[in-house]
């Protein structure tokens, strides 16, 4: 392993890890309360950091809004797709309310992270069908449980929480549990790690985050960059839900799309934001 420098730092409350190496920068930041294995995390981080990206097959990748609340209609209308989080039946308000403000050229998705049953599931989709949903993220927790609703609604379920590795990819595929699956780059030990998970999951994949910084955004742009098909917008459009980034360009979206570029930290935002430099 080449000498990486690592940049510790405090981003509000959030820990975030940069190195520096060879081929770029690369992010180690788990978020708090979302399922991730730290040392995968790491990986991520070192094979950014040593490797680079792989070859793109696109320079740009669209990108959706996210919704969890009051929401600006002029903003929502810039963007292919839009990501609703919904809980409980107060979310069905909510998702009627973007479709009514984007009509229906726009995509929109619904995200339950996994807080359903298999009943509540279906009871659920059942009346969220009625807005046009390009698909339904983890409406239940394990795999099991969403080949159960898929196999009971018309709308199509995604995986996101309950894939981690190739063999939760390959056993989604044996059970046929869900129609997409969702990527997130640091959860699953780097650009390549997810690029093999999609290989063996077999279905349409889309590109998440974790609310990282910009270096960890640009690696989630690699990846989706990557993607032999890219069928719908991606959910990295996240930079500003940190209270600060550690570049003065950060990976923002333009009319919907960001750019797939590497990402240099600043370094007077690295001295704002760091806690220590160690270099191993």
């Amino acid at each position: 392993m080449p000498v990486l420098s690592e940049h510790r730092l405090r981003i509000g409350d959030r820990a975030v890890t940069l190195l520096r190496g060879p081929a770029g920068w690369g992010e180690c930041s788990p978020l708090p309360g979302y399922p991730s294995d730290p040392q995968r995390c790491r990986r991520a981080a070192e094979e950014a950091a040593t490797a680079g990206a792989p070859p793109a097959v696109r320079d740009h990748v669209p990108v959706n809004a996210l919704v969890d609340g009051p929401f600006s209609v002029q903003e929502v209308r810039t963007y292919p797709a839009v990501k609703v989080k919904v809980r409980d039946a107060a979310g069905l308000a909510l998702v009627a309310a973007v479709r009514d403000a984007v009509g229906p050229e726009v995509g929109v998705r619904v995200d339950a992270n996994g807080a359903w049953d298999v009943d509540t599931a279906v009871t659920m989709i059942t009346k969220l069908a009625a807005f046009d949903l390009e698909y339904v993220e983890q409406p239940c927790a394990s795999l099991d449980d969403l080949a159960a609703v898929r196999r009971r609604v018309t709308v199509q379920i995604a995986a996101d929480e309950c894939i981690r590795s190739v063999d939760d990819a390959r056993e989604l595929r044996r059970l046929d549990a869900a129609d997409v699956i969702v990527l997130k780059q640091q959860p699953l030990g780097g650009v390549r790690a997810a690029l093999a998970v999609a290989e063996a999951a077999a279905v349409p994949a889309v590109v998440s985050s974790m609310m990282e910084t910009s270096v960890g955004i640009a690696a989630g742009v690699a990846l989706a960059a990557a993607l032999p098909e890219l069928p719908y917008a991606c959910g990295l459009a996240t930079v500003t839900a940190l209270p600060g980034d550690v570049t003065h360009t950060p990976l923002v979206p333009v009319d919907g799309v960001l750019p797939v570029r590497a990402v240099v930290p600043d370094a007077d935002l690295l001295a704002r934001y760091e806690l220590k430099d160690v270099t191993r």
